[in-house]
């Protein structure tokens, strides 16, 4: 199981734009479709990545707890699906609907919002305030597959806590870590280098 830290986008970048097919409803799903959102949470997130399973339970039950407290959630999967079709748009959708996602599960076929939004490993958290800047990039929390941590959430839920009472986030914030996106023959970004 390869370790890959998320690349750590610089504070304050705006919020890439997007527009990918949400494989849940089959329709269309971009950046502007939250703009009445308080605050949006981006996660690069896969099926097969074993970083995503062991936080996934966690993770969804933070979104529906979030989702009445003003925050809007988006997952976006970007593996190379020729290679890795256990992360295609079939089960993607099958996943979503066993697991309940209350969000949007969006297909990034070409890989580039992946690129744009400098993701590198799944999970990859990004969090913007109500202007689309990203106010946070890290951890969920400190649990992996391989430590007796348990699965809390409490570094994001702190960042989001804080940005929906206006308050400051610390910028010291710590990578989220999981395995790296699965990158399309010849298309891996120049951005780890």
């Amino acid at each position: 199981m390869a370790l890959t830290p998320s690349t750590m986008l610089e504070l304050g970048t705006p919020a890439p734009d997007f527009s990918l097919t949400d494989v849940t409803k089959d329709r269309a799903t971009s950046l502007d479709d939250f703009a009445d959102a308080d605050a949006l949470l981006v996660a690069f997130w896969c099926n097969h990545c074993p970083f995503v399973q062991h936080v996934e339970d966690a993770f969804v039950a933070f979104a529906r707890e979030y989702a009445a407290k003003g925050l809007a959630v988006v997952a976006i999967a970007s593996n190379d699906v020729d290679a890795y079709p256990q992360d295609g748009p079939g089960p993607m959708r099958d996943r979503a609907t066993a697991k309940r996602y209350g969000f949007p599960y969006l297909l990034d076929e070409t890989q580039e919002v992946a690129r744009a939004y400098r993701a590198a490993c799944t999970p990859d958290f990004f969090l913007f305030d109500g202007e689309r800047a990203l106010a946070y990039r890290g951890q969920f929390d400190e649990s992996r597959p391989s430590n007796e941590q348990p699965v809390t959430g409490v570094d994001l839920r702190s960042a989001v806590d804080a940005l929906l009472a206006g308050e400051g986030i610390d910028a010291t914030q710590i990578p989220s870590v999981g395995c790296n996106i699965k990158w399309q023959p010849g298309k891996a970004p120049d951005y780890f280098g």
